[in-house]
């Protein structure tokens, strides 16, 4: 309880501090993570495996889309049914997260698997590239369920008043994740599928980790009976607020097919992979504005479920000047170091 009533209480600033900064350090860990995968994929696999790996990249985006459109849309219903004091209903947002995630990404995947080829040839696969590519999605496809369950929970966990479990929950699916990249890829010589099972392995271990704290029974958000029947009420609101994230994702998603596309026609499958190793490097930078507007999230949520108008328009202007001055750094350093 004190937890969650410390977001319509304590400064807001400090809130984003506390916030923010856990989700900007798991999603710079991941980011890092992604560096140091292609590194592993480049060396163990070859350039090939590289590009297919930039190739499959909007395809996961894609399914990490949908699975935005539930976590984003539940995890900020769930912090304004706090704010609300609508303890009920926001147990009941849980257990539908977990029930929605199920059902939808077990459509993706069966869809995915379905026309698997055609799809990777179309985001900018070559007959050389596909069979990497096609290795790779297949086991991602398989553990996308625990994937959307792993993203849905972690914004659970910020909503919840977590932000530091959240943190922890990624930071153990990336380590995890490098520990087991080399055991399968060179140890094992399993090449991409290795990375692809150490991924959905990495994401396993982090369920688990979540699951406990919500098995908790001194947590006011937890999992028990009664709460896993859909409520179309909670769906409806959740999926219509999620939808802009999910829209953002997949509009990011066709820049990049249409960006390997264009590489395949003019430059091949090595401009491909080139590109991939530099999407990964500026993600980084990204992904810090990520965090920061995940920190946001829970604390807008409940001020505007508390009615605290003030205190949710404040947390969306300071999130956006600390985003701005972010990027603005970054942008300065691009240009003055020499190329």
């Amino acid at each position: 309880m004190t937890r969650t009533t410390e977001l319509g209480t304590e400064p807001i600033y400090k809130l984003l501090w506390k916030y923010a900064l856990p989700a900007i350090i798991a999603m710079t860990a991941t980011s890092l993570y992604n560096i140091v995968d292609s590194i592993y994929i480049g060396h163990g696999c070859g350039a090939l495996a590289l590009g297919a790996l930039t190739v499959a990249k909007p395809f996961m985006d894609i399914c990490a889309a949908f699975g935005s459109l539930v976590g984003v849309g539940a995890s900020s219903l769930l912090a304004i049914y706090l704010g609300e004091r609508d303890y009920d209903r926001a147990n009941r947002v849980l257990g539908n997260v977990i029930v929605m995630n199920v059902v939808l990404s077990a459509v993706v995947m069966v869809v995915g698997l379905i026309w698997l080829d055609p799809i990777l040839m179309s985001f900018g696969a070559s007959e050389d590239t596909l069979l990497y590519a096609r290795e790779y999605m297949e086991i991602i496809l398989y553990g996308n369920i625990l994937t959307h369950i792993y993203f849905g929970l972690n914004a659970m966990l910020r909503s919840a008043g977590h932000p530091r479990f959240s943190m922890a929950a990624t930071i153990v699916a990336v380590g995890v994740n490098i520990v087991l990249d080399p055991i399968f890829i060179f140890g094992l010589d399993m090449g991409v599928r290795g990375a692809a099972l150490a991924t959905v392995i990495s994401q396993a271990v982090a369920v688990v980790w979540q699951i406990t704290k919500f098995l908790d029974k001194n947590e006011l958000v937890r999992f028990h009976r009664g709460i896993w029947r859909l409520n179309r009420h909670i769906t409806t609101r959740a999926l219509a607020i999620g939808m802009s994230p999910f829209l953002y994702n997949i509009a990011h998603c066709f820049v990049v097919i249409i960006i390997n596309n264009q590489l395949k026609r003019f430059g091949g499958d090595m401009a491909i992979a080139s590109y991939g190793v530099i999407n990964r490097l500026t993600f980084v930078f990204a992904m810090m504005v990520m965090g920061l507007n995940q920190g946001m999230q829970p604390i807008a949520g409940y001020n505007y479920g508390a009615k605290h108008y003030d205190r949710m328009l404040k947390s969306f202007y300071l999130t956006s000047l600390y985003a701005t001055i972010v990027m603005g750094i970054v942008f300065f350093f691009s240009r003055m170091t020499p190329s």
